[in-house]
């Protein structure tokens, strides 16, 4: 964990540099054998969000496979979507809807396109370690106690964040549990903590993830309906993407990833694999699931 801590900050880094100009715009070469597409394309990728990484280093291989430049800039949310709308950025895998990116959808909305949605089952979760005594957020007020009254959260901008604040410690009557907030990489090593120590912890999750393959945790109930019911996973791009990346568009239009493909490949990046040079990972599964991936650019 101390390695993938590491890397989202080495991501962190990079995601700075992204809004410099590293977007295919500047260049009008194209792919060639018939592809009028622009050669350079970038992919943004969500720091922290794991699903987003594992799909956008999967296109990054198909598509130097193809013959563009694929790029791979990361960032935090209001960061990509502000850049896809400047076209700074070419497209990102990771927009979830209706509701928890509907801020940034609705703000930019006029400068950037709808692709498709790519998976239909992603949800927002509240986790705890699977022997804890409670399955239902409904308990979790009673026995805050046995939870140090922490609920342990991610960045304090993302949407799970707001969903948390608004709708799920008022509807649960959580106001004196506190609600920590710092990033995905510091909730992922306090969970890793807890459950090797065999201790209560709750925390603020989504599904598709890779440490539900990882470590021993399970969803709690939300009778209520706090979180919301399952969303869909899309891919944006910049206001002239299907212009300058036609053939892509049409590619990343028709892309589907269920969540047992998705969990496939997740596994092998983030549990199996200790590690930041998911090109030969990523390599490897595409091997594995060949029929599936050439599919995809059928």
């Amino acid at each position: 964990m101390n390695t993938r801590s590491r890397t989202l900050i080495a991501m962190g880094a990079i995601g700075l540099l992204g809004l410099t100009g590293c977007a295919s715009g500047e260049t009008d070469s194209t792919v060639g054998d018939g592809n009028t597409d622009k050669k350079d394309i970038t992919i943004a990728v969500f720091n922290g969000w794991d699903e987003g990484v594992a799909s956008s280093e999967l296109w990054k291989a198909i598509l130097d496979e193809k013959g563009y430049n694929a790029e791979l800039a990361y960032a935090d949310v209001a960061p990509v979507f502000s850049g896809l709308s400047t076209g700074d950025y070419d497209f990102t895998l990771d927009v979830w809807a209706p509701d928890t990116h509907a801020t940034y959808i609705d703000e930019y909305k006029d400068g950037i396109t709808d692709l498709g949605a790519w998976n239909d089952e992603a949800a927002l979760t509240i986790a705890v370690n699977e022997d804890a005594p409670i399955d239902s957020l409904s308990e979790l007020k009673e026995n805050a106690d046995l939870f140090n009254n922490r609920i342990v959260g991610i960045e304090p901008g993302a949407g799970l964040t707001k969903a948390v604040n608004e709708k799920v410690i008022p509807g649960y009557g959580l106001e004196d549990m506190e609600f920590l907030t710092s990033s995905t990489a510091a909730m992922l090593t306090e969970l890793t903590a807890a459950t090797d120590n065999g201790e209560n912890i709750v925390v603020t999750l989504w599904q598709p993830h890779w440490v539900y393959s990882a470590l021993p945790i399970k969803n709690l109930e939300d009778p209520e309906g706090a979180l919301g019911t399952a969303e869909s996973l899309h891919a944006y791009g910049k206001s002239t993407f299907k212009e300058d990346f036609p053939e892509a568009a049409t590619w990343l239009g028709d892309y589907k990833m269920d969540l047992d493909q998705l969990g496939s490949l997740e596994k092998a990046m983030f549990v199996d694999y200790d590690g930041d040079d998911f090109g030969p990972i990523v390599a490897k599964w595409i091997e594995d699931n060949q029929e599936y991936v050439d599919s995809l650019t059928s």
